[in-house]
């Protein structure tokens, strides 16, 4: 990987920035304010920073903290969390969304353990070709855990290089991200690359933030062109705006002796690999579902309620039918309030189902 040292990337008042300049500034930042007391920045190795990368992904480092801790509690090693049961993963996943992360955390665990010996791999290639880890997300790992000179860019880095360097574009477009690409490859150093890596990722996500950045205490403000020409909005460029689609659904309840039927998602898909109660695109549909099945149609509609997934919103209403005897014959598992816990549940659905019980024990109690 070739990197200019002394590359002018901005000049200011006729001052140029080089990236040695940069790495300086950054590191001297870090060093005074960067964050050093994160779970994962205790005990590093490259099963935690790994974790740690892929939870810290579409999600706040706030909400990943008590998750992390959690999740290293029951799966302290690879092995740990090779030999577990998919189920068992995700229920510690349960809440953090996009749970194709857990899963392929899972596949890639297996795949450690069976290649590699049960030792995570230590070059780039090899890293980037586990399941859910890409080029970015492999090198912050190295990076981290075994200081391997190697650029990252994630949204927190591909915003305070597109502001710096004045990079024109949604990066999300390849020739917008090969820019960013080469940019973080040149500034990237050769010492302390734990500590930059970390640096970088600190700077978009605690100054150089997506709204009201906190320029005044930026440490390469001086070289920055969009604190330069006053263009700071203007950088990253904006997605391209798509239509966002709803879709409506009817999530049946049905009861029996207290317990709830539920049943098992698809592993590709929504909420995949969690349980969930059986789901029907139209009331039709669910009616036919009853009568195909020789239960009796004795339904009570709640409110209709919403969750926004990455490309649609769901609109769902769900619908409670007590059964007045059992029906073994169904497809599915029952679980009761207390079965609950042991498996892993949307966050939408969980809070669904406590709402039912507790109101389930007000009517037993009144």
């Amino acid at each position: 990987m070739k990197r200019v040292k002394s590359l002018l990337l901005v000049t200011l008042n006729k001052r140029p920035m080089t990236s040695v300049n940069f790495q300086l500034e950054v590191l001297s930042w870090f060093d005074q304010y960067g964050r050093k007391d994160l779970p994962w920045q205790k005990n590093i190795n490259a099963y935690r920073v790994w974790v740690s990368e892929i939870m810290l992904q579409q999600t706040q480092v706030s909400t990943v903290i008590p998750y992390f801790e959690r999740f290293m509690r029951r799966f302290p090693a690879i092995q740990d969390l090779a030999k577990a049961d998919i189920d068992e993963v995700l229920q510690h996943w349960a809440g953090l969304g996009y749970y194709a992360r857990g899963r392929n955390l899972h596949k890639a665990a297996k795949i450690i353990v069976e290649q590699y010996q049960g030792q995570f791999p230590q070059d780039l290639e090899s890293v980037s070709s586990l399941p859910g880890i890409g080029r970015s997300t492999a090198s912050a790992i190295l990076a981290i855990a075994n200081n391997q000179a190697l650029p990252i860019l994630d949204g927190n880095v591909k915003r305070v290089l597109a502001r710096f360097a004045g990079v024109k574009g949604w990066p999300g477009e390849k020739k917008v991200e090969a820019r960013l690409w080469h940019i973080a490859e040149e500034l990237m150093p050769y010492t302390r690359t734990a500590d930059y890596t970390q640096a970088m990722m600190d700077l978009g996500a605690t100054t150089c933030t997506r709204t009201k950045p906190l320029c005044s205490l930026c440490p390469i403000k001086a070289g920055c062109h969009a604190f330069k020409t006053h263009s700071i909005a203007e950088y990253p460029g904006k997605k391209p705006a798509k239509a966002y689609p709803q879709k409506s659904a009817y999530c049946m309840l049905l009861s029996w002796d207290n317990q709830i039927l539920l049943e098992k998602r698809p592993n590709k898909g929504i909420w995949g690999g969690l349980w969930v109660p059986p789901f029907f695109d139209s009331m039709l549909e669910l009616e036919e579902w009853l009568s195909q099945n020789g239960l009796t149609l004795n339904k009570k509609l709640h409110s209709t309620r919403s969750h926004k997934f990455t490309h649609y919103e769901l609109l769902y209403t769900p619908v409670l039918i007590e059964l007045q005897e059992s029906a073994d014959h169904l497809s599915g598992s029952w679980y009761d309030s207390g079965s609950l816990a042991q498996i892993g549940l949307p966050a939408p659905i969980k809070t669904l189902l406590r709402e039912h019980y507790e109101q389930n024990d007000l009517l037993q109690k009144a």
